[in-house]
């Protein structure tokens, strides 16, 4: 069903094109496609990283190994590797580890200054803003990238706001540094997401207003009733493929939810309670589609054993909840209970400061987790911070372990980095650096650096 709605989509959008554009010829250059990454890695040198204590992102620890770069890849991870020709850093009693990937993060849509001026995350007009795009809101002198790639953050899913049913697509990024256009940011090849929420906010934003949703009832029947248009939308489509009637008109919402049922388009779920997950998970088998994460998850705990059967996610706060009453039933224990349960944990911030150290959001729950008797590996607690947001992004097979081939997205911390005491010391984005401690590589965004423009002394 999800291929075949894959193949009538993207049949139903050529048809869509087809229509108005001469075919071309040999002679004619490909056009570009709307709105694709133009990311570009920077210029890197061969890099031997040596003698570190590596944390492969995969659940590994290896002492004294050796971590080799090359043409922005990681090409080995081992012992005593050949470096001809490479740069070698001494990194003995230091870590190394891939670098962390934020799955939910709103920086571009909500940058600093967070004034009303700059909120630029929430599209709440209506319940179904399927149709827009977190990329169109993001603004790429936000400071918050500087400070995040400090913290040892390489990748980061930037997500609408939460106000709707349907918040729109997210969009995965590289914080490249001094970018003018968010196209420069875009992870190549990522799949988009969408953005669904349930829960309070919604029924709270929308209920105020007297209109649908106000309650749970009315924030599934939400769902369904859209899903349900989604799928004679891409019936349609694929109907005018296989030459059977007329293509619908292009409809941009439509299109989101399709993607996602044919599974193009990766769904990340705001949800906080146990029994609406399940819900969730239920109206998912109802449409066929597959939910990659349910984010915040704060009672995910309860649910552990339906989410590793299910292969869903959950990004996790490690100790925050309580501010609402959806996120009362909250516990310490919440992300080494689900790693506990065989299901896919992973660290996320929700925020510009906590993106910043998320490694010490780690550390926090891997010492609840022990406290309550569940014994985890350091080198399976980083898998919270990329192997697991990878998956949960699409971009597992690209980035997120110290595997060969793929990008050389890594961090040299100062100590072990689930101590308080440890900092980044050099963040490595495809094997360029990109970020080096007292290195005068400090990034100022252009904003700043008018905010740090001072008249010469006379």
């Amino acid at each position: 069903m999800r291929n075949r709605l894959l193949i009538a989509l993207g049949a139903g959008l050529c048809l869509a094109a087809c229509a108005t554009t001469p075919a071309a010829t040999d002679t004619e250059t490909t056009a570009r496609e709307p709105y694709a990454s133009s990311y570009t890695p920077r210029p890197s040198q061969p890099t031997l990283l040596r003698n570190a204590t590596v944390l492969d992102g995969n659940g590994g620890e290896f002492a004294n190994a050796d971590v080799l770069m090359r043409d922005g890849r990681i090409v080995a991870v081992g012992q005593n590797i050949d470096a001809a020709g490479a740069t070698v850093i001494d990194a003995t009693g230091r870590f190394v580890t891939p670098g962390i990937i934020d799955a939910h993060s709103h920086l571009g849509v909500y940058p600093s200054p967070g004034i009303d001026a700059t909120a630029d995350g929430n599209e709440a007009t209506s319940p179904n803003t399927a149709e827009v795009w977190a990329e169109h809101s993001v603004w790429p002198q936000d400071p918050g990238f500087g400070r995040a790639v400090a913290g040892g953050v390489t990748t980061l899913h930037i997500l609408p706001g939460s106000a709707n049913l349907f918040g729109g697509r997210g969009v995965t990024l590289r914080p490249v540094l001094g970018a003018i256009t968010v196209q420069e940011m875009k992870f190549p090849d990522a799949p988009q997401s969408l953005k669904m929420a349930c829960g309070e906010n919604p029924a709270r934003v929308y209920g105020e207003r007297n209109s649908s949703p106000a309650t749970g009832m009315g924030t599934v029947a939400g769902y369904r009733a859209a899903f349900i248009r989604a799928q004679h939308y891409a019936e349609q489509l694929e109907a005018a493929e296989n030459g059977d009637g007329e293509a619908p008109d292009r409809d941009l919402q439509l299109e989101t939810l399709a993607g996602v049922l044919s599974g193009e388009i990766l769904l990340q779920w705001h949800c906080y309670r146990a029994d609406e997950m399940a819900n969730a998970i239920e109206i998912a088998h109802e449409f066929d589609f597959q939910i990659a994460a349910f984010h915040h998850a704060v009672e995910a705990y309860k649910i552990g054993p339906m989410l590793a059967r299910e292969n869903i996610c959950s990004a996790m706060w490690a100790d925050w909840w309580g501010f609402k009453i959806e996120a009362y039933d909250g516990i310490r224990e919440n992300i080494p209970f689900v790693h506990a349960a065989g299901a896919c944990a992973i660290v996320h911030s929700d925020s510009d400061i906590g993106g910043q150290r998320l490694n010490q959001e780690a550390a926090k729950a891997w010492a609840d987790g022990r406290r309550a008797g569940v014994e985890i590996s350091r080198g399976e607690v980083w898998t919270w911070l990329s192997r697991n947001p990878a998956r949960a992004l699409g971009v597992e097979d690209e980035t997120g372990t110290l595997q060969e081939g793929r990008r050389a997205d890594v961090v040299v911390w100062s100590a072990d980095p689930l101590s308080s005491y440890a900092v980044a010391q050099q963040v490595y984005i495809d094997g360029a650096l990109m970020y080096e401690r007292g290195g005068g590589q400090d990034h100022r965004s252009d904003f700043e650096l008018g905010q740090t423009y001072r008249e010469p002394t006379q």
